[in-house]
């Protein structure tokens, strides 16, 4: 049975019992605390914590995961993925354990002739609570599973929980028996190899407190509402119903793994143990064909490759996958053929990645190339790490495995290869100490940033009492009651003059920071009292949250307010946001439907837009972009808010921020009608003339295949103009040419500049050239080497003191000879060194050299054993770098 079967009787099993079809979720998740959607209950977390009001008592969904905690056991067992779907089943206060039971059982045991899955009854075994005897009960009664076949398990397997004071319940899990091929017998307490899990139900039935640990914290009560969530592996059932060995070799799968052992020309043998000789390589293959997919669906839903966040995990898992194609000995890039084989496989169920394929392969193409060009330049800085650790007689460093990886990009097990290709081994637990070192420090930084992982007790004892209700689309001043105030995250009755707090009204006019608007700011008063509100922020949904400072007087938490809104400041804020839309109207005229929104920013008088695209805009384009959009504002467009149902909102062809969560109903922002509808919640001008004007301040690279414009508007945008004609006034006095005929005055100055700098150039070349002839007299003899150190003290560049050393080396013949020339270009050291044939015969490499002359000079530096570069910051010290370098040969 294939894939995109088995997740439509899924869909159609549930809908025939009164689910609704709820559609997958991006991958970017939009819970702050997660970098993507790990699992199929995540989109549900708020209707199953009881944070919101689900829509709906029974969903269902195949929700896209990623997952790469424990990547590398990727390729190596039988069910270890970092992309996989998660077929779900979803109750809030409807049915519970005993139609949960009934359903899963169903499901899987009725024939396919019938619309099930057919799994023979005999081969499913199932899981329990220790103490869930219900759940036991209710598996006898229904199922017919005999209770040989149900096995108890503690807290650690069969217990669910957020790990924060909450909803919690037990969980019942039901596994499918390989057979006595894949392990020896017992049921899953006995071999979770041979007993695959392939559905977990979970009972969400308790309020628990005190969270210790995962397996440690107190039961308080019973849940008002008794919730269901269930998760079925897909992958996994698709392993057992297509008769494969993993999921690897599944349908959607399997043929990246083909044309991985095409490309490499090694046969893959499905080898599942180390003692196999196929195994190294399989597991490579395996290897590839998960990450590939991963990569392809993490493009389809926005994400792009960077040093950080989510960008860090799609650029780890295509180097990952293309590393794995060079140690199968494929050394060319091989995206090109591997992608469009995980597209074919997947576009049946995310039609996506075949209608956004440019923009994917564009990406994943570009990542693939630099990781190359790394791969080169990694290479060289390696073999010179590797020359001197062999010449002193040591390992490779900690330190300079590290320096390769966080430098260059280059994998450890890369470094490890190629280091034991050359005979020397690497310090790991040193690389490891650094690496942990760092990782210790992002967390920290990471901690500091994200609120996501906050407390947020008292927030959702706040809401618990109504949720704050915005005025501010009508309104920018009105009154209202403190409903609670906050100090350090907790909630106080009083606060005075110097306290920075936080508070909650009733109603407000303010803006809480969404959709990429920056919050309002302004002064919330009342008898006695001034507090003045710096931003303002939703740490859960429903609930804004003034982050503020008392000025005078003293609050408390129930005192009567007036709440006002800087006007001025939320007027160029509107005029900043309309502005963003038409700025994102105006690409999609010039460039096409497929410069589509990547994320935004705007603040009072000043817009910032990313978009996909994957190449930088011409000065022509930049100039049409600003030519429409100052069109727009002065032909006086209206701006109109909707209130409407999502699925109207989409009919209309409204555009969604791609991965942003939208409720059942949506407000839409139209300019002119159709000419630009998008969903926003955010603020905006009534008529596009109110924003003045927009000037582009410039376009750059966010990223592969993201583009970021930034523009001024209303009057930040006549200030940032009449700045710059106050700039070309003062040139054109200066220079005492029309404005017409200043570009070209500029342009010849510049050239004549370059010709006397390229004349200067020449003559100082000459000089060294004429120099050169005298210094091969200074050569000196340094344990049978003929050397010459010399100092060329001030230089142009690191072009004069190679194009030197070069012409000396050349000058001194065959004899074996190093020549060392240093010199100081904009205050800062350069060294360079140069060996002929019979110095290095002799053992005198010049990158060793060049490291230990760079690490006096307080830098450092690289390069190969006949000519090697580096340099410094300690000008003074160029003399005791030529003297190391000569007692260096001395005493070889």
């Amino acid at each position: 049975m294939k894939s995109q079967e088995i997740t439509k009787r899924w869909v159609d099993f549930f809908v025939s019992k009164g689910h609704t079809a709820v559609p997958s979720a991006s991958l970017v998740s939009s819970d702050p605390s997660l970098l993507f959607t790990v699992a199929g209950m995540v989109p549900f977390i708020p209707y199953l914590t009881a944070r919101e009001e689900a829509p709906y008592s029974r969903a269902t969904s195949i929700q896209k995961c990623i997952r790469t905690g424990d990547i590398e056991e990727v390729g190596k067992t039988a069910r270890h993925g970092t992309f996989f779907q998660m077929c779900g089943n979803f109750s809030f206060g409807d049915y519970f354990k005993e139609d949960a039971i009934k359903y899963a059982w169903e499901l899987l045991t009725t024939s396919v002739d019938d619309g099930g899955y057919g799994l023979p009854p005999e081969l499913l075994w199932v899981t329990v609570y220790q103490e869930d005897d219900e759940a036991r009960d209710l598996w006898l009664k229904n199922t017919g599973v005999p209770s040989q076949r149900i096995q108890r398990m503690g807290k650690a397997d069969n217990y669910w929980h957020t790990g924060q004071p909450g909803p919690a319940g037990p969980c019942s899990e039901i596994y499918y028996d390989r057979g006595p091929g894949y392990g020896v017998e017992g049921g899953p307490l006995a071999d979770e190899n041979r007993y695959v899990e392939i559905w977990n139900l979970v009972f969400m039935q308790y309020q628990i407190d005190n969270v210790r640990s995962k397996d440690d914290f107190d039961i308080v009560g019973e849940l008002p509402k008794k919730n269901i969530d269930t998760g079925l592996g897909m992958e996994r059932l698709a392993m057992i119903l297509q008769g494969v060995e993993n999921m690897y070799e599944t349908d959607q799968v399997r043929p990246v793994i083909d044309k991985a052992a095409e490309l490499s020309g090694r046969e893959y043998t499905s080898a599942e143990t180390a003692e196999d000789p196929h195994h190294t390589d399989d597991v490579r293959m395996r290897v590839v064909a998960d990450h590939i997919r991963s990569a392809l669906m993490l493009i389809a839903d926005g994400v792009t490759p960077s040093n950080e966040g989510r960008g860090y995990v799609l650029r780890r898992l295509i180097r990952r996958a293309v590393r794995s194609m060079r140690l199968l000995g494929v050394e060319k890039a091989c995206l090109p053929d591997l992608l469009p084989a995980s597209r074919d496989a997947m576009k049946g169920v995310y039609p996506i990645v075949e209608t956004d394929f440019d923009r994917i392969s564009r990406i994943a193409y570009a990542e693939e190339r630099a990781f190359l060009r790394t791969i080169a330049s990694g290479t060289a800085r390696l073999e010179d790490a590797v020359t001197v650790s062999k010449a002193a007689g040591a390992p490779l460093s900690g330190a300079d495995a590290f320096a390769l990886h966080d430098t260059y990009g280059f994998p450890i097990d890369l470094t490890l290869e190629m280091a034991e290709e050359a005979g020397l081994k690497v310090d790991e637990a040193g690389f490891r100490a650094l690496m942990l070192e760092q990782r210790q420090r992002a967390q920290a930084d990471a901690k500091g940033k994200k609120g996501g992982h906050a407390d947020l007790t008292a927030y959702q004892e706040i809401l618990g009492e109504g949720e704050t209700v915005f005025i501010g689309y009508e309104e920018l001043d009105g009154e209202s009651r403190v409903r609670g105030l906050l100090s350090g995250g907790q909630r106080v009755a009083h606060a005075a003059t110097g306290d920075e707090i936080e508070l909650v009204l009733n109603e407000t006019p303010f803006y809480a920071e969404a959709g990429g608007q920056s919050a309002d700011t302004g002064l919330i008063t009342g008898d006695g009292f001034v507090v003045e509100v710096l931003d303002v922020q939703r740490p859960v949904k429903g609930l804004s949250v003034h982050k503020a400072i008392v000025r005078e007087g003293e609050i408390s938490s129930d005192a009567l307010v007036r709440a006002a809104v800087d006007r001025e400041r939320r007027h160029a804020a509107e005029q900043a946001h309309t502005g963003t839309h038409i700025v994102h109207a105006a690409l999609h005229q010039i460039l096409g439907p497929q410069a589509t929104q990547r994320g935004s920013y705007n603040k009072a008088g000043y817009l910032r837009f990313d978009f996909a695209w994957g190449e930088g805009l011409s000065t022509a384009t930049r100039s049409e972009i600003e030519e429409v959009s100052n069109l727009a504002i002065r032909n006086n467009f209206r701006v109109d808010t909707k209130v409407m149902a999502l699925a109207e909102a989409k009919a209309l062809g409204a555009m969604a921020l791609f991965g942003e969560n939208y409720g059942s109903e949506v407000r839409v922002v139209e300019i002119d009608g159709a000419w630009s509808r998008e969903l926003c919640g955010g603020t905006h001008v009534s008529n596009t003339s109110l924003i003045g004007s927009l000037s582009l301040l410039g376009e750059q690279s966010v990223g592969s295949g993201n583009r970021r414009v930034e523009a001024f508007v209303g009057m930040d945008a006549f200030r940032h103009l009449a700045a710059e004609r106050a700039l070309v006034t003062e040139l054109t006095e200066m220079l005492k040419v029309p404005s017409g005929q200043l570009a070209d005055r500029i342009a010849s100055t510049l050239n004549k500049l370059k010709a006397t700098e390229k004349e200067l150039d020449r003559l100082r070349k000459e000089q060294l050239t004429a120099a050169a002839a005298n210094l091969v007299g200074t050569a000196r003899d340094a344990a049978g080497i003929r050397v010459i150190a010399h100092d060329a003290g001030q230089i142009g560049g690191a072009d004069d003191i190679r194009n030197l050393a070069l012409d000396l080396r050349n000058r001194l013949g065959s004899e074996a000879s190093t020549v060392a020339v240093a010199g100081v270009s904009n205050d800062r050291p350069m060294i360079l060194v140069a060996t002929n044939e019979a110095a290095r015969e002799a053992g005198v490499k010049a990158g060793a050299l060049v490291r230990l002359a760079a690490g006096i000079l307080g830098g450092g530096g690289g390069g190969k054993d006949d000519v090697a570069q580096g340099g410094g910051t300690d000008a003074t010290k160029v003399a005791p770098a030529l003297a190391a370098v000569v007692d260096a040969i001395s005493r070889r």
